[in-house]
């Protein structure tokens, strides 16, 4: 671990935030983070996330998630089947349009075209790709290039297609929620973290928690969500991470990596546009919760993006969890059959 270095970043990350709060530009405790630090690492700065400490934050979205869960919303689960079953054929869709731009459109080899064809998570896509031999550099700038093209872009169209007040608390203060609640939280997210992680469960620190937290909102241990506070210091977090992924890049991987990713995160907006229409069209879902549950960005932004926008939390991570669900079980298996 550099410490130096991750000190560095986080003091860009404050630089950006607080340079977004006074420009009164929206998310400023995830975008200012995110565009500060990823300028400073195409300039070279040497850049670094901050490693665990940032994933025991992203455990507060698993919580959110969880708090979110009530007999009410369990009750609606059945509902959902019919829009879920969108999810796989989705999956399906962006692989079988982005592979071909991957693999003749840009010309990388048949394993890093796969992986970077596949709309998961970056961390169990660089996993898989790196045991399949692809090429985990490019993986992981085409990966986190798309994430960062939708999470730049999306606040932009709540704001413009729902209105969405993006300078808005995303949530009560902290001084208004008594102690023993905040405690049962930060212990949901980091004992649900620890035990999903021992399991060996994808997406440990947001799945985790919110099972756990789930449970102790319908048993009535926790009665609200996440504070403000809490909230803000994930979406900082979340930022960093997404622009401090860029450092060491270089020119050669800006004209042909990053461009790339650039394309494919276009390709694979539009194939979601065509998904969120249709599901919202049909009357399955509200527009702006089939708009955030078939983006395919990471689960932590998206979830973070549902919370500012007010949408169905459950209704969105669901769809998230199974779509990530079917890439991690799927992707290694298809590959198989295909050799």
């Amino acid at each position: 671990m550099n410490l130096r270095r991750r000190l560095f970043t986080a003091c860009i990350a404050l630089l950006g935030a607080g340079l977004f709060l006074w420009l009164r530009l929206p998310l400023p405790f995830l975008l200012g983070p995110m565009f500060l630090c990823l300028a400073f690492a195409l300039g070279g700065a040497a850049m670094e996330g901050m490693g665990r400490l940032g994933t025991a934050f992203r455990t507060i979205l698993g919580v959110a998630a969880g708090t979110s869960i009530t007999p009410e919303a369990v009750a609606a689960i059945p509902g959902l089947a019919l829009s879920l079953l969108f999810v796989p054929v989705f999956v399906a869709t962006v692989a079988l349009v982005s592979f071909p731009l991957m693999r003749r459109g840009f010309g990388f080899d048949r394993m890093t075209s796969y992986y970077c064809a596949m709309p998961g998570g970056l961390q169990d896509l660089v996993v898989f790709g790196e045991q399949a031999g692809a090429n985990v550099r490019v993986l992981s700038l085409v990966h986190a290039t798309r994430i960062l093209l939708i999470v730049s872009a999306a606040p932009f169209l709540l704001d413009w297609i729902w209105q969405v007040d993006l300078l808005a608390r995303p949530g009560r203060p902290s001084a208004e929620l008594p102690p023993a609640q905040i405690g049962w939280m930060v212990f949901a997210g980091l004992a649900g973290w620890g035990m999903a992680h021992r399991l060996g469960v994808f997406g440990a620190s947001i799945i985790g928690p919110m099972v756990l937290a789930a449970s102790l909102s319908l048993s009535g241990i926790i009665t609200g969500r996440p504070p403000a506070e809490m909230i803000w210091a994930c979406q900082f977090f979340i930022g960093m991470a997404v622009g401090a992924k860029y450092a060491g890049v270089t020119w050669g991987e800006l004209r042909r990596v990053v461009f790339a990713g650039s394309v494919n995160g276009v390709l694979l907006a539009a194939v979601s546009a065509v998904f969120i229409l249709s599901v919202s069209a049909s009357g399955i879902a509200a527009p702006l919760d089939a708009f955030l549950a078939f983006l395919p960005g990471g689960q932590g932004e998206m979830v973070v993006l549902a919370i500012i926008g007010g949408a169905d939390l459950g209704f969105v991570v669901l769809h998230h969890i199974l779509r990530v669900a079917l890439v991690v079980t799927c992707a290694p298996l298809v590959l198989r059959l295909a050799k």
